[in-house]
């Protein structure tokens, strides 16, 4: 399988942390997108006009939404990791999208100078947080440590976690929010963790 990736791209690091996770070997080519901008080169927009990363190749078929790349790894590779029998899955996947949105933006915007609103993105991903952090809480409280119920993580926490973990990059904190600490650090904990520039592995004596 092949994954056009960009190594700072929150939704491309979702793919590869759950290739981590599945222990799925993937073939890296990576693409400059800033300021390279190798995601509008023709050779790239012939294989997804939509010009977005990251996109998979796996035999023939093309994947070029995030969300359905994890959807096929999950499926293909391992189905615990995708809960088809549960609604609430697709809730958290639209809220995933906002994080990306929103927290994911203005990460990019603050670290990358990537031209956007970086006070109605921060505004967005503060009320996302807090609305995360309320459910994470109350799921800690009936005893469930991830997004969806059960003693498992899913594709939702992945598709959450790669907004969240490193928000402070786009200058919003998770001081203040104790649940959705605990929560990365579970995720980080779980085999086959892979980090990226801002997302670090854990601490052994964390």
């Amino acid at each position: 399988m092949i994954l056009y990736d960009a190594h700072h791209v929150a939704p491309a690091y979702a793919v590869r942390l759950l290739a981590g996770f599945l222990g799925l070997p993937l073939e890296l080519q990576g693409m400059d997108v800033y300021p390279g901008h190798d995601d509008r080169s023709d050779e790239f927009l012939a294989l997804n006009p939509l010009g977005t990363l990251p996109v998979l190749v796996d035999g023939d078929t093309v994947f070029t939404d995030w969300q359905e790349i994890l959807a096929h790894l999950a499926l293909a590779h391992g189905p615990d990791w995708y809960p088809a029998t549960d609604p609430a899955l697709v809730g958290w996947l639209g809220i995933a999208r906002d994080l990306a949105a929103s927290a994911g933006a203005a990460r990019l915007m603050q670290t990358f100078c990537v031209p956007g609103d970086l006070a109605e993105a921060k505004a967005q991903a503060e009320r996302l947080l807090d609305e995360v952090e309320r459910r994470m809480w109350f799921a800690e409280r009936a005893g469930h440590g991830w997004l969806l119920a059960g003693t498992h993580p899913t594709i939702a926490d992945i598709a959450a976690f790669v907004s969240i973990a490193p928000c402070e990059d786009g200058g919003l904190s998770l001081r203040d929010r104790p649940a959705l600490r605990r929560w990365c650090d579970r995720v980080r904990f779980h085999p086959g963790f892979v980090p990226m520039s801002g997302v670090f592995p854990p601490m052994a004596n964390t």
